[in-house]
């Protein structure tokens, strides 16, 4: 499954900024991924840490802005279709980066 973070987040003052900053480095700390600018993707096993995960971002959730939250299977998530551009990232970011322990 995947998870994907979209977000929206006010960073006109340095307290907005601070908090932006702080959310974003959450999520990378959490492995999330960048897609796009305010988008951010996660590879999870299954639902139940789909779940687990949504409830730690929901926690460390900024009190100003727009937080959206999809999980979607891979399946779906392949079917991505690049309309302008394609991906040029060199991480691996599927099943084959997946480590279970």
């Amino acid at each position: 499954m995947r998870t994907i973070i979209f977000f929206d987040l006010p960073n006109v003052y340095s307290k907005d900024r601070r908090n932006y900053n702080q959310f974003r480095k959450f999520l990378i700390n959490e492995g999330f991924l960048m897609l796009q600018e305010s988008v951010y993707s996660k590879l999870t096993l299954n639902s139940n840490q789909t779940k687990y995960l949504m409830e730690r971002v929901r926690k460390n959730a900024p009190q100003k802005g727009i937080i959206q939250m999809l999980s979607v299977t891979e399946k779906q998530y392949a079917q991505i279709e690049y309309v302008i551009g394609n991906s040029t990232s060199k991480i691996i970011d599927d099943e084959e980066r997946l480590i279970i322990l």
